[in-house]
């Protein structure tokens, strides 16, 4: 199957899966309820129980959505764009089902921000702010951007970054019942170092470079041009001098005169030739968001 097929077969496995998991604006809401089981995880009432059991997928979630409740504080809401959230996620989810971790579901978020940044919460949960977005041209510079932070959450990066990595080793469950005491404030403190790398700090270069890699390989097999990534980071170059540095891209990432020469020099395996762009369909959605106009 070529890849000119493999792009809307993808993109229509990936509505099935969006329409799935529609709830996830409602989860989104619901972490800004104390009173709700969501509220009560992240303000401190759950626990991460040690065992011989690897972490499982729920626990990583539970650190994930505490840290995306984090991010919206620091960063923005999302965008009321219920048109352009649903397009991001259908992207977001090509990328995704092509991706080395794509037995998970993803949800991916447009924050109102004007910060140029983009980064992966642990469990699959994927923000881009509205600065970003706004630097990009068409879809394929999207799909680039998204299947780099999948290319974290494959990696499990974030967690295996921060100082606190060995409180999550060997964690297998979360009961509200046990979260007290040293424990608790244990949890709270590894979000908090969590919040450090990647707001602030940023992850490792190797781990950087490896998302890249994943973001070329990934966005190819989706059917995008293999060369959006790097026109993604050329722009980003040209703006570096002048655009906010603290919680940005330029932060938190690499240099990226470094990323575009290694990206740059393993294009040639990675033919151009029937790869899509896209540029229409992501203005139908993203251009509206620019000028201010919501699209329902």
């Amino acid at each position: 199957m070529n890849k000119l097929r493999l792009l809307p077969l993808v993109a229509l496995s990936c509505l099935v899966a969006a329409q799935a998991h529609a709830g996830w604006q409602d989860t989104i809401n619901n972490m800004m309820k104390p009173d709700s089981k969501e509220g009560k995880i992240f303000s401190g009432a759950t626990q991460v129980l040690s065992s011989s059991q690897e972490m499982t997928y729920q626990t990583e979630c539970t650190v994930g959505e505490s840290l995306a409740l984090d991010s919206m504080q620091r960063f923005g809401k999302p965008v009321q764009n219920e048109a352009l959230q649903k397009y991001v996620n259908l992207v977001g989810n090509a990328v995704a089902r092509n991706s080395q971790r794509s037995t998970i579901p993803y949800r991916f978020v447009v924050l109102d921000s004007p910060v140029q940044n983009a980064f992966a919460a642990p469990g699959g949960i994927v923000f881009i702010s509205r600065g970003l977005l706004n630097v990009l041209d068409n879809e394929a510079e999207l799909a680039a951007v998204l299947a780099h932070e999948v290319g974290h959450v494959a990696g499990k990066h974030a967690l295996k970054s921060i100082r606190r990595a060995q409180f999550l080793q060997g964690a297998s469950a979360i009961t509200a019942a046990t979260m007290k005491g040293s424990k608790g404030q244990q949890f709270e403190s590894m979000v908090g170092d969590l919040q450090n790398t990647l707001f602030d700090k940023g992850l490792d270069q190797g781990m950087e470079y490896e998302a890249d890699q994943a973001a070329l390989e990934t966005t190819y097999r989706t059917g995008y041009d293999p060369g959006a990534m790097v026109s993604v980071l050329q722009k980003l170059k040209k703006q570096e001098a002048t655009a906010a540095k603290t919680g940005s891209w330029f932060s938190t990432h690499p240099p990226l005169d470094e990323r575009i020469a290694r990206l740059s020099a393993q294009l040639a395996k990675y033919p151009a030739a029937g790869s899509a762009k896209l540029p229409a369909r992501f203005a139908k959605y993203v251009k509206p968001a620019k000028s201010g106009k919501a699209s329902k």
